[in-house]
């Protein structure tokens, strides 16, 4: 139970809004653990890829940090107050500003990462309070309550998401019976929409929004199921039951050319759904119950899906078309992985920092180092900007030089 809480505190949120504004989604730029990065190294030095400078007075926090207008936006927790440092490039900490009261009991921390477009930061407490504030004043626009404005209610170790931003629209997850997903006006907080979905709770996961059938359409895993409504209403398109023990969901969907693939933790695995031309229906193509991270995420490569599973503490290479198990693999411990330029990056609960290279569901690891600095929990979700590659730990932010 020890790695539930963070669940998503791994994070980076997500934003998909017009080439004019600064974006930074969760997990990639996609969404989907992919960075497109080129010439970087293929492999690294005996002690590790150079660091090129480390911040070690961070507040608590499990988050990924943000880059927008040349600046670096981290999420952290001092006390029972969050903050949003803001650093420098070459990781000087230039100010910070407080966002509101966050989690401070069990796994206490920042657990989402904000996301930025044009001047304004959006981010979801703990509590389940999403605030809109501008980054150059630091006033606050707007905010919400998830629970009081939209008959949410909290979860365990706290509200976690990494919330989906497209155009003018912030989508969210209260978890409400009736007010399930909402859909808010990113510039006043305004509802432009509201679905009772299928009215169960959220959990700990970060949802996805792609295009399909000329229609786009948001996915999130829920507390029993994995739902899908119609991005421009909230009408329910679909919902496919899926629970663990502990609805416990931290992974984002994967999409991929008209087929889903839904997983999470716990021994339960994921299941690859085929979606209709429509999108209004599924059905399930494989499942597996092997390849079950629990907070670490996965991606698909060349048509393969890689991971590392809670159950088993080992990391899988999968055949996305068949669900077939091609790799495994105890060479590093279990952790996050996100991709860039033809590798994998692996990042550990033990701390160990890897260059992995895939082959057609096959990896080796190629290089390794550990990551000494910093506290608490190694969770957060790595991020690669411009050849450097950015790991946080609690109370560190870590910047490594990966350009070949």
């Amino acid at each position: 139970m020890k790695y539930l809480l963070l669940i998503s505190l791994n994070v980076l949120l997500f934003s998909h809004f017009a080439s004019a504004q600064s974006f930074n989604n969760w997990r990639g730029p996609d969404r989907n653990g992919h960075y497109h990065e080129t010439n970087l190294l293929k492999s690294w030095p005996a002690n590790g890829p150079r660091m090129l400078w480390a911040f070690e007075n961070l507040g608590k926090g499990f988050s990924s940090p943000v880059l927008a207008h040349n600046k670096i936006f981290v999420s952290a927790l001092d006390g029972d107050i969050g903050y949003i440092y803001v650093l420098s490039m070459d990781g000087r900490m230039e100010r910070r500003f407080t966002y509101g009261r966050d989690f401070s009991s069990s796994y206490p921390g920042s657990r989402s990462t904000p996301v930025i477009a044009d001047n304004l930061l959006y981010m979801v407490t703990g509590h389940g309070e999403l605030v809109c504030i501008d980054i150059n004043s630091e006033r606050r626009m707007w905010s919400k309550n998830l629970f009081s404005d939209f008959d949410g209610q909290n979860i365990r170790w706290g509200f976690t998401e990494n919330m989906v931003v497209s155009g003018d629209v912030i989508y969210v997850c209260p978890g409400g019976r009736r007010n399930n997903i909402v859909a808010l006006n990113r510039h006043n907080g305004n509802v432009i929409w509201s679905s009772p979905a299928k009215g169960t709770l959220s959990t700990y996961g970060s949802p996805l929004l792609f295009e399909h059938g000329g229609r786009e359409i948001f996915v999130a895993h829920m507390a029993d199921n994995v739902v899908a409504v119609d991005a421009s209403n909230g009408e329910l398109l679909w919902s496919y039951p899926f629970s663990n023990r502990f609805n416990i969901h931290p992974n984002t969907p994967i999409y991929h050319e008209g087929e889903i693939y839904v997983f999470t933790g716990y021994g339960k695995g994921g299941y690859k759904l085929w979606l209709n031309e429509e999108g209004n229906r599924v059905v399930m193509a494989w499942e597996n119950s092997r390849l079950d991270p629990k907070t670490g995420g996965a991606v698909l490569v060349d048509g393969y899906l890689y991971g590392s599973g809670d159950r088993n503490r080992r990391w899988f290479g999968v055949n996305w078309r068949t669900g077939e198990v091609v790799h495994e693999s105890r060479d590093i411990d279990v952790g996050t992985v996100i991709a860039a330029d033809g590798m994998l990056y692996a990042y550990t609960e033990r701390g160990e920092l890897a260059l992995l290279k895939p082959d057609n569901g096959r990896f080796s690891v190629v290089s390794q180092t550990r990551i000494e600095l910093g506290s608490d929990q190694h969770w957060a979700h790595l991020v690669i900007k411009d050849g450097i590659l950015y790991v946080r730990r609690g109370n560190a932010l870590m910047a490594f030089d990966i350009r070949g």
